[in-house]
């Protein structure tokens, strides 16, 4: 009879995952658009990360590697609806997610036509002004070029413009930010 050894990603990885799992959450429901699509691929990405945690910790930045694999992970999705198969590992942290990320409704008119924007135009969108993150960092994480990042984040823009001219959130400067 074999005796299990403790796993020693366990600890540190729950550390980290108390801290960032809602951060995940909010950018997983961004991107999806759905509280349950997002929980499904917040859990996916955390079990891609829990397997090679031994790795992911030598990262420099473990956050953007989580990101990254998260919009893989969702880039995967909208590319191909197929299920796949899930990988059983044998242990993995039990944690809730929230029931709702948190999100204060002052926008829900922007919300609603940013949810109607393709996955790729969505992503950029995301990316862009909640994660804040530059258009090279953003090409890099996609796998495309910065001119497209630019052409998706002006053509979502475009659209977003067209459906709401009067909205105080996309009018002027603040959408060319």
């Amino acid at each position: 009879m074999t005796t299990a050894r403790p796993d020693s990603r366990g600890p540190e990885f729950e550390t980290w995952l108390g801290a960032r799992e809602s951060a995940l959450q909010r950018t997983a429901h961004l991107l999806t658009g759905d509280v349950h699509a997002a929980q499904d691929l917040v859990q996916t990405t955390l079990a891609k990360l829990y397997q090679r945690w031994n790795h992911v910790r030598t990262v420099h930045n473990i956050d953007a590697y989580a990101r990254k694999t998260l919009v893989n992970e969702y880039r995967t999705a909208w590319r191909r609806p197929v299920r796949r198969r899930e990988h059983v590992v044998e242990l993995v942290p039990e944690r809730a997610a929230p029931e709702s990320p948190a999100y204060d409704g002052s926008s829900e008119a922007v919300w609603r036509f940013v949810c109607l924007l393709p996955p790729k135009q969505r992503a950029v969108l995301v990316l862009r002004f909640y994660e804040q993150l530059t258009e090279a960092e953003i090409a890099d994480l996609m796998g495309i070029s910065v001119g497209t990042v630019k052409s998706q984040s002006s053509r979502a823009i475009a659209t977003l413009r067209a459906q709401l001219p009067h909205h105080p959130e996309i009018s002027g400067e603040e959408a060319d930010r």
